[in-house]
This record gives structure tokens, sequence and C-alpha cells, in this order.
């Protein structure tokens, strides 16, 4: 600890352990909310639109098995990278960094969205089903070890009594990356030129790292020291992904509702655009997809802030976390029985309202049953394997459904998963 007093070791050791105390200004807030509009807008828009677009100009005729068989294979590379990355920035000292980069986190953000954006780059000059699924498992590695460090930001800094609001207006980059990034592919690049879709993918990538750098740059990461950082041998590195929910049963409760509503999501919008053109005849499918995600994040965006000002201020995070699955489940039903346009967009508020909801108060209400200080990136890396997980096991799912029974079965299906997440949260009792 050269140059540095041991009263000043163990406040940077409190800063970087200790549960915060102090409310974190607008200027924090927009920094992490810009980084996850990139890191969001880059992993949400080609899923949903680029790569269905991609993978039906490469096999029309297998699209619905390729599409599957990619963003499986994107989301079992998040399990495995995001624990790992977590445990890494949870042991990353002041060694070898520079400036903003001394602390744990912000060199994972800004390293992994350097290596997330080269990748993305390179789906869009794949010709083959392999070659995008390749670069896309890459991807999602590398975008999941930013995730990672991100997600870590809040319970490092922000106190409890602030989480939901902070979580609302954080999350909300998640529904506006998407429509956003989608604007973009769709309307200023021209989805169904091949020129369009490279230059809507490299778009994606080069926002990815720009968005990531001024909160980087211009935030606090707080640093520590070599000897309070626990050694990472590959035993510890393997129990990275396992917490007992036998010790930590509240932690492994909020686990299993975010898998199951993480499910209802994946199932319910991996085939939207196929649905809107199979299903519903809609006559410009793309550009129907654009305005149902308008509506969507209009409702998430309204939803998530108000929602988590509400929970804060109440102190209560179960209930509007039940309401929000509830509102997403009721979406699901209503595409179950009737396939029209009007149906479809009340579909979207609805499921706009609720993922607004839950997106905002579940995050504040699993950072409040995290085992331990020490291990905060890596926990909330276990709790990532609850939210891609379900993109592997969702995808295949959707498909057997559909196959089987079209898309009434796969959205009766989804309304039985968001039900289930919905009922199951209020066997967490650690947090009203």
């Amino acid at each position: 600890m050269t140059g540095q007093t041991a009263d000043e070791a163990q406040q940077a050791l409190s800063q970087a352990l200790a549960e915060p105390t102090v409310h974190v200004r607008r200027g924090w807030i927009a920094g992490l909310g810009l980084a996850s509009l990139g890191m969001w807008m880059a992993s949400l828009t080609p899923l949903q639109v680029s790569m269905p677009q991609q993978l039906q100009d490469i096999t029309p005729g297998h699209k619905i098995l390729a599409l599957a068989a990619v963003s499986a294979a994107g989301a079992v590379a998040s399990v495995i990278a995001t624990p790992v990355a977590g445990a890494l920035s949870d042991r990353t000292t002041r060694a070898f960094g520079l400036g903003r980069l001394r602390g744990r986190r912000h060199r994972w953000t800004l390293g992994m969205a350097l290596l997330a954006a080269v990748s993305l780059a390179l789906i869009a000059r794949q010709q083959t089903v392999v070659g995008v699924a390749v670069f896309w498992v890459l991807f999602s590695a590398f975008q999941n070890g930013e995730y990672a460090s991100l997600s870590a930001a809040v319970p490092d800094h922000v106190p409890v009594r602030q989480r939901a609001t902070v979580a609302g207006w954080v999350g909300m980059p998640q529904a506006l990356g998407l429509v956003v990034g989608t604007v973009l592919v769709v309307d200023v690049f021209t989805l169904n030129t091949r020129d369009g879709l490279s230059l809507g993918y490299l778009t994606l990538a080069i926002l990815i790292l720009v968005l990531a750098v001024p909160f980087v740059l211009f935030t606090p990461d707080h640093p520590l020291e070599a000897d309070h950082a626990e050694p990472l041998t590959v035993r510890k590195l393997l129990s990275s992904y396992w917490i007992s929910p036998r010790l930590y049963p509240d932690f492994g409760w909020a686990w299993l509702t975010r898998f199951l509503a993480s499910l209802a999501i994946a199932m319910g919008t991996l085939y939207l655009l196929y649905f809107l053109r199979d299903a519903v005849h809609y006559a410009h499918p793309d550009q129907g997809l654009l305005v149902l995600i308008i509506i969507y994040t209009g409702c998430v965006v309204l939803t998530a802030i108000v929602g988590g000002m509400i929970s804060d201020r109440l102190g209560r995070r179960k209930a509007i976390v039940t309401i929000g699955g509830a509102l997403m489940g009721a979406a699901a039903l209503l595409l179950t029985f009737v396939e029209t346009w009007p149906a479809a967009i009340v579909a979207a508020v609805l499921y706009g309202t609720g993922f607004g909801a839950y997106l905002a108060v579940d995050q504040a209400l699993i950072t409040q049953v995290l085992p331990a200080a020490a291990n905060r990136a890596k926990d909330l890396g276990i709790i990532n394997i609850a939210i891609v997980a379900p993109g592997a096991v969702g995808a295949a799912l959707a498909g057997a459904l559909v196959s089987l029974g079209g898309y009434p079965l796969l959205f009766a299906g989804t309304a039985v998963v968001a039900a289930l997440g919905s009922v199951l949260v209020w066997r967490i009792r650690s947090v009203p």
C-alpha cells in the first residue's frame, strides 16, 4: 500500500465492501443509464430484429429452428460467462489500474464492451448459420461480462432506500434500447437490404462501446486493496455457479422467480416478427414490430420509473412484482385466443406496463437478498443466469410449442409461466 495511509486503506475498503449510505446523483444515474442503453441496444435488437431477418435470408425454410439454435447457444455462453466475469471483477484490485480504471468494475466494463463490439461487427459478415452462431456466442459472453460489472454498480453505490428508483431509471434502457435499436435497424439502415443490415450491426457495435465511456471516465469506482481480495482458486471459480438455497432461501426464491419471469419474456417475444407475418398476416411485419415495440417501451418507461418511486416510498416490493407478472401473463393470454393486430396492440400495452413495474422493483428486491458484499458481482452473475438461461430454455420450448400447437399454444404456455413467477415471489421472507 505504498503512498497510502492505514486510514486511507480502511476508507477504500469500506467504500468497496460496505453498504452505501449516500444517495447517488443524477449524473451517476445518467452515466449508468447510457452504458446500459448501449449494452441493451446491442444485445436485444439483433435477437429481436436483425438476426431473424439475417437467418431468414440464409435459410428461409428453417428460419425458426435456426433462430432457436442461435439464441440458445448465446444463452448458454451467457450462463457460463457472467458468474466468472463477476467473480473476477469482485477480486480486481487497484494494481495495474490507471485513473478511473483503478477500481473493481470500470476496467471490466470497458474491456468487455470493446470485445463485444468487435464480435457484433463480425456477425454482419456471416453468411452461414454456423458463422452467425459462433460470433453470437462470443458477443453474448462479452456482453454479459459487461453486464456483470454494470449490475454490481447499484449495490456498490446505491443505498437500499433509493434502489428501486435507480433501478427504474437504469432498467428503462432495457426497453428503450430495443426501440432505439429497432428504429436504427429498420428505418435508418433499411433492414431488408444486405448493406442496411450490415450498417445496422456496425452501428450497434460502435454504440455499445461509445456509450460505456462516460460512465467509466466520469464516475467513481471504489478500489479494493490486494490484502482484502479473496484468492481465486479453481474450486472457488467453479463454486461461482452455485449458492445454496438451503443456506440462503430468499436468494434461491428470488433466483427462481426471476428465472420464471425471464422465461415468460423469452417465450413470448422470440417469434413476434414471425407471429405478425404468419398469424396476424400484417402487411409489413417489420414495421408492425416497430410499432409494438414503441408502444411497449412507452409503457415500460412510465411504469418502471413510477413503480420504482412508489416501491421506495412504501418500502414494499413483492406486491408490485406480483402485479407486474400478472399483467404480462394477461398479455400472453390475450394473444392465445385473439390473433389480430388490435389484440397485439393491447397486449403490448399490458406487457409493457407489467414488465416496467416488474423490472425496477424486482431488481431492487434482488439486491436486498445478496449473500455477501464481497461477492456482489459474482452473486448478481448467478442471478443473471436466471435472466439469460431462459433464452436457451425458452427458445427450445417456444419452438416445440409452435410446432405442436401453433402460436396459441406458445402464448398459453407463456401465460402459465408468468403466473407461477408472480405467485412464488411471496416465498421470499426478508423483503416486504
